[in-house]
């Protein structure tokens, strides 16, 4: 369950990047910060979906 965690905060942190990049107007890096966000937090979802159903198993 921690690398759900880790990729979850990894996904938080790209996204802040990515906010910080549009506000400052470099909005190509913001639009790929909010890809790479994405990719991060669609890759935690379902890692915890499949352990959800799994019954949580190590």
């Amino acid at each position: 369950m921690r690398h759900v965690y880790i990729r979850g905060l990894l996904s938080l942190i790209w996204l802040a990047a990515a906010i910080v990049s549009g506000i400052s107007g470099n909005f190509e890096i913001a639009v790929l910060y909010v890809i790479l966000a994405g990719a991060f937090l669609y890759s935690a979802y379902a890692t915890w979906k499949k352990e959800k159903d799994n019954g949580g198993g190590q």
